[in-house]
């Protein structure tokens, strides 16, 4: 360093005020992102050469190094006075490989146009560069094209300017929305955290629990409530023959909101030594329904499946009503297993003279816990020693807390990775009546105050002014304008996305709003956050989406404590629209290697089913990949897309086919770049197969379905046209539901377009019309007076057809 550390160190003032935070929020303008197309990351061990990045960008310790060797390789071919002359101009250049802005300095952003050998620079700086050290240029590029232009000053700087001086470098140091908070979790102006999501499964009916078995392989198991739990490896293939299937005895429907099912599902802690595991179901035995608590081997034969012969009932309980079933079961640190009952159903727990919750001699509207060590012989299961209830006359003594309404997926904090702080505690949604939703911790012995309380205020006013109560309030409580039915989630602690650590992130059911809540330490009060999809170019990552299905039904960790959730587009049992999806912080990742494991081999006997993922990224359409540009320019796409759609005529139209989403942001697409000498219709993106867009109504949210294909926009037929069809239209066009299925040329009949489809029928799933099953491509036997439509919304009201 001595060598260079005197011509250089004028040059780090560029970066004296970017101070790195561990966590905080930046404004939703920003798209950082490293050459290898992933977000930036603070380095493991301080870099020596490239030092204005120490603290955050896109090198670590071993690339800072070949840089540092590659810039001494260089200055070796100059004299002293090209030395003295171009030591900080080669710095520069070489070091913005570690930009947190990299990829757009390069034009990594764009995968249709080839990576630059010098960075995007600044027409000011690139004229000092060349006047100085012109003669350098052949040691930091072979590009032919800067080859040919390195005698002329003007060529060489236009070619490699990027437009936008906001971008372009030395100034993009300087642009204060660019380096403020660099490295935070990105917000919006609502106080909305930016994140994205990566596809992980899909088609599933109801997916309702993923767990995995901590023996190392780092598979995950995800349960159905129909009765099924399926085999996924770590590379996300899927195993044909299910792990467990126990749908001739579990009880449910296909009605949409049916809460009956396979609910739960936990691999005992010794699992790699012990083989057992433990469910949670709904059964009709006679006349009466019930819940099940039974106990699993996995096969001695394949440990991709449950000897189905070894059930064991460890617990059943009489349900009085189809609802408020429960549904976790989990394993705590201190080895017991953790059921978690609802409180029998209908509304208000009218069971008894205070209800199911606060009668300690019933086992619903509880947390349960027992011990299920060493039950090969004697009892199916002990009571451990310390359960609070267990010398109380009357009282149950599997009772560990009670005054619970409907508990809905619980999870165990895992502590923070250093200090391991908040290790242990049980976090749980329990889902309200008619006002309120809320977070509980769970504590032993505690009364989680239903029904005298529901969230913070009153419910039984009668129970609520009784002094005995001694109740424990929720860490946070929401009212139904903002959801009514809480989903429960997990404290972040895996090791990818260090800006999430310590925060709980947990969603609502039937709103699909997802939510987090972060602990200050000194008070011990817990600020909220709304979770919004980012939107621009925010989630602009290859393989990361930013919409969701509504319908949120749990979260969940894999073996590395990596944060995922579930969701579905139709509530129903039966309907294979259920996704899984891992929450991805686009902001800052860690630090490349910090994140490997390897894990243990998986004996297969099944057939593999690879993954393909369905989603897509909704509010931006990234340059078509087939289009060969000229070598470093880039274009203004947002821009001409946008004029591309206003050649192509009126109403909503999606090129690329999208499901439902999220809240979005809005204003928050960067500035575009340029790309010269091309017409309009030349530059323009080209229009998807299966795009849709609505005709026939002034309001964005409704008019006639038309449809392109193969170069032509026409018309739907509604012979078959349903509420389900009207979904995936609607979904392809970025709102949660469909409102109406219109027949009948509501919104008057296509007369100048060619009928295109007849005869559609989709289950629910499918990313465009095309995908449903239907005529063919211009078959029909209709005519335009039966041209379907829709009306679409994000509400949760469903007109019925």
């Amino acid at each position: 360093m001595q060598r260079c550390c005197g011509k250089i160190t004028s040059h780090l003032w560029l970066w004296s005020t970017l101070l790195f935070l561990t966590l905080c929020f930046a404004p939703v303008m920003l798209h950082p992102q490293c050459l290898d197309f992933k977000p930036p990351f603070r380095p493991q061990k301080e870099l020596e050469f490239c030092i204005m990045y120490k603290e955050f960008g896109c090198c670590d310790y071993q690339k800072d190094q070949e840089l540092m060797s590659k810039y001494y390789q260089i200055m070796d071919n100059f004299d002293y006075s090209g030395y003295t002359s171009c030591a900080g101009f080669i710095f520069d250049l070489l070091c913005q490989e570690c930009s947190p802005y990299a990829a757009h300095l390069f034009d990594a952003e764009d995968p249709s146009t080839p990576v630059r050998t010098i960075p995007g620079l600044c027409s000011e700086y690139c004229f000092q560069f060349w006047n100085k050290c012109s003669f350098t240029i052949p040691f930091l590029s072979g590009d032919p094209y800067i080859a040919n232009f390195r005698e002329n000053q003007t060529s060489l700087c236009h070619y490699l300017e990027i437009q936008d001086k906001d971008y372009c470098y030395p100034y993009l140091l300087n642009n204060q929305q660019l380096t403020q908070n660099l490295g935070g979790i990105q917000v919006n102006s609502d106080g909305c955290l930016q994140l994205c999501l990566e596809e992980v499964a899909n088609g599933l009916q109801n997916p309702l629990a993923m767990v995995h078995a901590n023996d190392g392989t780092h598979r995950f198991f995800v349960a159905e409530q129909v009765g099924l739990v399926w085999t996924y490896l770590p590379d996300r293939s899927k195993l044909e023959r299910p792990f467990l299937n126990i749908t001739q005895a579990v009880l449910t429907s296909s009605w949409e909101g049916d809460e009956r099912g396979f609910l739960g599902l936990a691999f005992h802690p010794k699992y790699k030594y012990n083989g057992k595991l433990y469910v949670y179901y709904s059964v009709e035995v006679g006349f009466d329904e019930r819940i099940r608590i039974s106990e699993f081997h996995v096969s001695a034969n394949d440990m991709n499946e449950v000897d189905h012969t070894s059930e064991r009932v460890i617990l059943e309980i009489d349900e009085p009503a189809s609802n408020h079933n429960g549904g976790q079961l989990l394993f705590a640190d201190d080895g017991y297993l953790y059921i978690f009952t609802g409180d029998g159903g209908m509304a208000g727990d009218p069971f008894g003279k205070y209800g199911n919750a606060q009668n300690k001699s019933a086992l619903l509207g509880k947390v349960l816990r027992i011990d299920v060590d060493d039950n090969q012989r004697g009892p199916l299961y002990r009571i451990p020693p310390d359960n609070p209830f267990i010398h109380e006359q009357g009282a149950r003594p599997e009772v560990y807390a009670y005054g619970v309404r409907n508990m809905w997926r619980c999870s165990v904090d895992r502590g923070d990775p250093w200090t391991k702080n908040g290790k242990g505690r049980i976090f749980c949604g329990d889902v309200g009546q008619n006002k309120f939703e809320e977070i509980d911790i769970i504590e032993k012995g505690r009364n989680y105050g239903w029904r005298a309380k529901e969230g913070f205020s009153c419910y039984d006013k009668k129970l609520c002014a009784n002094s005995s109560l001694d109740d424990v309030l929720p860490v946070y409580a929401y009212p139904h304008r903002m959801g009514k039915s809480v989903t429960g989630g997990y404290v972040y602690r895996g090791c990818e996305y260090p800006n999430l650590n310590g925060i709980y992130i947990f969603g609502d059911f039937m709103s699909g709003r997802l939510m987090s809540l972060q602990e200050d330490k000194t008070t011990g009060n817990w600020k909220y956050n709304e979770i919004c999809m980012g939107m621009g170019l925010t989630c602009a990552f290859p393989g990361l989406i930013n919409n969701y299905h509504q319908y949120i039904i749990s979260f969940a960790e894999d073996e590395s404590g990596e944060l995922y959730f579930m969701s579905t587009a139709i509530p129903s049992a039966t309907s294979p629209s259920g996704v899984v999806y891992k929450v991805i912080d686009p902001s800052r990742r860690a630090p490349p290697r910090q994140c490997h494991y390897n894990p243990l081999p998986v004996r297969v006997k099944s057939n593999l089913i690879k993954f393909v993922p369905q989603e897509t990224l909704v509010g931006i359409d990234l340059p078509n990949e087939n289009f060969q540009p000229q070598s470093t320019e880039s274009y203004q796409w947002h821009q001409e897309l946008s004029d591309h759609r206003g050649e192509i005529g009126a109403g909503v139209i999606t090129p690329v086919p999208a499901t439902g989403t999220s809240k979005t942001t809005k204003n928050s697409r960067r500035k575009g770049r340029h790309r010269k000498n091309k017409s309009k219709l030349e530059r323009a993106p080209h229009i998807q197969t299966g795009a849709v867009r609505l005709v026939g109504d002034s309001r964005s949210d409704r008019g006639r379905v038309e449809i392109y294909i193969n170069g032509e926009w026409g018309t739907v037929c509604d012979d078959l046209w349903t509420l389900v069809n009207a979904r995936v239209v609607c979904r392809q066009l970025g709102f949660q539901h469909a409102l109406k299925a219109a027949k009948n040329s509501e919104f008057g009949e296509g007369k100048d377009l060619r009928i295109l489809l007849d005869d559609v029928k989709c289950v629910g799933t499918e990313s465009s019309l095309l995908d449903c099953r239907h005529a063919g491509v211009g078959t029909h036997n209709c005519a335009h007076y039966e041209d379907a439509g829709v009306i679409c919304g994000n509400s949760s009201y469903v007109a019925e057809v």
